[in-house]
Parts: structure tokens; C-alpha cells; sequence
């Protein structure tokens, strides 16, 4: 579940992540009363298994609620916490069609496993790495191998958002610098599974949260918080 919002006296508005049918939404009636039978397994950071009722309107009716992981221990550290929240929230930014998309789905589900397993170890790099997945999974990869406006595989120096990818020195009017360090860090986020994820310097990190989130902004129109 990624996000939940109060409606009326006692139900909650849920905003929904699913295999098989992408981007749901749905109230759970009566879910804020003490001694609702749906009680605290609509909690967001959940993995739940639902029984939906659709009628005419926009939103499914919640008919039964099972718990396959609540994800318990990332609700201790206030690191972990936070990364799960961004991390729902990125997915419900991104993906807000009925269409499924398996990638995206198994993906938080890993990062919400992989921070209630670790919850001490929630970084910024994993955390970056999670975000280039996600965009390779929406489509929206930048382009790493070579020049994005020229096509040259050499002398890579810069980041153009508008050309979607990193530049050469011959064509960096517009871009910003993207080190080495920072270009295979993001080579290596999509490479690597993601309880591999790699390390790198917070100049490395800063630069590709800034890549990552300008691509985003150009090209989805989307603009995520930065991760910190």
C-alpha cells in the first residue's frame, strides 16, 4: 500500500500498488473505528492481500484484508522509515495507470524487504539505486553507454537532461558535470541486483540524485524530493 488518506468520519481512501492490475484505489469503510475487523493491516509500507469489491465509482470497497508482510522493523529507524516512504511515494508518482507493471512492482516490493531486513543499513546509495531502477522500469532511463547527442563513447564529462543522458566534452552546452565516479555508480545501480547496490562518494551521490531527478522532471514531469 503507498499512501493512505482519512475520508468521512471513520473510512480511509487507499492508494493502491498491485501485480496484476497496476494503480488501484479503494476505501476501506469503517476502517477507523476501534473495533474494525480490518484494524491496523491498512497501514502504508504494507504488503497485504485484498478482497476488492468494484461498484460503479471510481474507488474499490475493501472486503477483506490479509497481511503478507507489515514490514515491521523499518518502522523503528527513522532512516529506514524514511526510505520506504520515498520509495512508495516515487511509485505512486510514476505509475498511476490501471496497466500493470510487474518491474516496477517486484522492485518495491524488494526495497521494502531489503529495509525491514536491514533496517541500520538504509543509505543514500541503495536508496539512488532503487530510484535508476525504477526508472529504467517507467522507461525512463537516461542513456550511460555514450554520448546522448552524438552518439561518442569517449570523454564523457557531463549530464544533459533534455538530451536524456550523459554528454561528451564536444557537446556539454546545457549540461552539468558528472564525474566518473558518479557515471559508474549509475551504471552499476542498473547492472547490480539491488542488495548489491553500489557505494560512492556523497559528491558522487549528489550528482546522480541530480541527474536521476532533472530526467524525471523533463521527461515524465514528475518532480520527487531529492534523496538525502
Amino acid at each position: 500500500m503507498l499512501r493512505s488518506i482519512r475520508f468521512g468520519e471513520a473510512d480511509r481512501v487507499l492508494h493502491l500498488y498491485s501485480e496484476d492490475r497496476g494503480r488501484l484505489g479503494a476505501v476501506a469503510k469503517g476502517v477507523r473505528r476501534v473495533k474494525s475487523r480490518l484494524g491496523g493491516r491498512l497501514e502504508p509500507l504494507c504488503r497485504v492481500r485484498l478482497v476488492l469489491h468494484e461498484g460503479r465509482g471510481e474507488l474499490c470497497t475493501v472486503s477483506a484484508v490479509d497481511s503478507v508482510n507489515a514490514h515491521p522493523a523499518l518502522r523503528e529507524q527513522r532512516a529506514s522509515l524514511e526510505r520506504a516512504s520515498q520509495a512508495c511515494e516515487a511509485v505512486l508518482r510514476l505509475f498511476d495507470s490501471a496497466e500493470p507493471n510487474r518491474a516496477a512492482y517486484n522492485l518495491l516490493c524488494n526495497q521494502l524487504a531489503l529495509l525491514d531486513a536491514n533496517p541500520t543499513g538504509a543509505t543514500r546509495s541503495q536508496s539512488l539505486a532503487f530510484r535508476a531502477k525504477l526508472l529504467l522500469a517507467a522507461g525512463f532511463a537516461p542513456e550511460l553507454a555514450s554520448c546522448a547527442t552524438c552518439g561518442e563513447a569517449d570523454h564523457l564529462s557531463g549530464f544533459s537532461p533534455s538530451a536524456g543522458g550523459v554528454v561528451c566534452s564536444g557537446c556539454e552546452a546545457g549540461s552539468f558535470p558528472l564525474d566518473g565516479n558518479a557515471h559508474r555508480f549509475m551504471v552499476e545501480s542498473l547492472s547490480q541486483p539491488l542488495a548489491e547496490a553500489p557505494e560512492a562518494s556523497e559528491r558522487a551521490l549528489a550528482q546522480a540524485d541530480r541527474a536521476l531527478g532533472e530526467t524525471l522532471e523533463h521527461h515524465a514531469h514528475v518532480r520527487l524530493r531529492r534523496v538525502a
